[in-house]
């Protein structure tokens, strides 16, 4: 069986801190992040590898799509790294041929509580729903999977994003590296025990692909974004399709999920250059 591991960063070992998570440059934690980012990844996939996994490919998903330490991650798999062009978001390069798909370090949905760093794909973004329901990284990555026919079959995140896998997909495998005390606050589990729980989470999810179903979500699909500030929203209004449904928000209907998820983009690349109007 082929495995695609996306890998995201606020809930990976030890982070609790957009301050150890974004921005690169000259963030003394940031390293440290990169580091467990690299560890947790290596344990889901020594895990696949038990499991049976041949051929594994990780995709860095976080910020700029460049932090997993390529050389130190297990030997034999392959990377997808860097930012731009992406067609299928923090899920680019799954495809019909992968078994199983897997979400490393991912994080609750914006309100999430009690979730470390909550938020959704954009950092100006209050809520995203889809099809009237309120979704984050976890579901939206569930379902593009799915429209390749690919279950997700093991989360890591804290205990409330593990608790949102669970919702959105029945028997999925999850492993919580910590548990949330408030937004940039969490009680962490030691490198040493979450190392063998997100391998354990992962064997044991290539195992019972064939139980999971893809989390499918089926057309048409109308996605809602409302957003903090009217300059994030402002850009949007260009895209055909497109509906400014309040000062705050955007909405647009497509006829799948790829379509509108690609929409989606273009929607929230645009509300970064909103919020830069003012700089």
């Amino acid at each position: 069986m082929d495995v695609f591991i996306s890998v995201d960063l606020e809930g990976i070992t030890g982070t609790v801190s957009f301050s150890q998570c974004d921005h690169p440059d000259g963030k003394s934690e940031y390293p440290y992040a990169r580091r467990m980012m690299t560890h947790d990844v290596n344990a889901a996939i020594r895990g696949a590898r038990l499991a049976g996994a041949k051929r594994i490919v990780v995709k860095d998903a976080h910020w700029t799509c460049k932090n997993l330490l390529i050389d130190e991650l297990e030997t034999g798999i392959e990377l997808i790294s860097g930012f731009g062009g992406e067609k299928d978001g923090m899920m680019d390069g799954v495809d019909s041929s992968f078994g199983a798909a897997m979400l490393v370090g991912y994080h609750v949905m914006p309100g999430g509580s009690p979730g470390v760093m909550d938020h959704a794909l954009v950092g100006g973004l209050h809520r995203f729903l889809v099809n009237g329901e309120a979704w984050g990284e976890i579901a939206t990555s569930a379902a593009v999977a799915a429209e390749y026919g690919v279950p997700l079959v093991a989360v890591s995140s804290d205990e409330s994003g593990c608790e949102e896998a669970r919702r959105m997909v029945p028997f999925v495998e999850t492993f919580a590296t910590k548990q949330g005390m408030a937004h940039s606050a969490a009680r962490c589990l030691h490198p040493s025990v979450t190392g063998p729980g997100i391998e354990a989470a992962s064997k044991r999810g290539v195992e019972g692909a064939s139980r999971i179903k893809p989390a499918r979500c089926p057309g048409p699909v109308t996605m809602r974004a409302e957003f903090v500030t009217t300059d994030e929203a402002d850009p949007g209004t260009i895209v055909e399709g497109v509906t400014r449904v309040d000062g705050y928000t955007l909405e647009w209907t497509r006829p799948d999920f790829l379509s509108a998820h690609r929409l989606m983009q273009v929607v929230f690349r645009l509300s970064m250059v909103g919020r830069k109007a003012d700089d």
